[in-house]
């Protein structure tokens, strides 16, 4: 059973089960965008697989949109983990480093991710100012949705990273320094 569920010995004597109510708070708005984009691939690539196998006849526009659909997957879903602070970090040093160290090296990875984040909402920008009305190889439509949504990505990534770095501002610590607290 669950940890999330109770039991419950019932007036006719049989045991019953009651689950916790369902807490879709901690869920972000990036997170329900993802998670349809994810839904609409599923269904491209299940479309993909019947036309091949069932009808003997593949629709050829499946595998690329498919694609898209991955790219935009994963640069939206990119910024739960940014918001959630976790991306794969490695915090054993801090245990090795004096706390007023770890503080500005901490400090520093905020800085840097925001930095670097930023840079490439500039850069897809700019890739996008360049090659966005392209059309696509094998439906007609611009591949600059694709790099609207790696925009798209990196600015919320970029806004979520700075969200991170000035909560960490405020509580003077980091998930780096002190492992033990879980942020999310």
């Amino acid at each position: 059973m669950s940890e999330q569920q109770e039991h419950v010995l019932g007036e006719d004597g049989q045991f019953h089960v009651e689950d916790d109510a369902v807490d879709l708070s901690s869920f972000g708005w990036e997170d329900w965008v993802t998670f349809v984009l994810f839904w609409l691939m599923a269904a491209v690539v299940f479309y993909q697989v019947y036309t091949r196998y069932v009808l003997s006849d593949s629709a050829g526009w499946t595998e690329e949109i498919a694609r898209y659909f991955l790219v935009a997957v994963v640069f939206i879903g990119a910024s739960m983990s940014v918001r959630k602070n976790n991306h794969i970090q490695v915090d054993y040093f801090y245990r090795l480093m004096p706390r007023a160290m770890a503080r500005v090296m901490s400090t520093a990875v905020d800085v840097v991710r925001c930095l670097f984040l930023g840079y490439a909402v500039w850069l897809t920008w700019l890739v996008l100012q360049r090659t966005g009305s392209h059309q696509m190889a094998v439906i007609d439509l611009p591949v600059g949705w694709v790099f609207g949504a790696m925009l798209f990505g990196f600015s919320i990534m970029f806004m979520r990273s700075l969200q991170v770095a000035w909560r960490h501002w405020k509580l003077g610590y980091s998930v780096l320094e002190r492992p033990e607290i879980h942020e999310g």
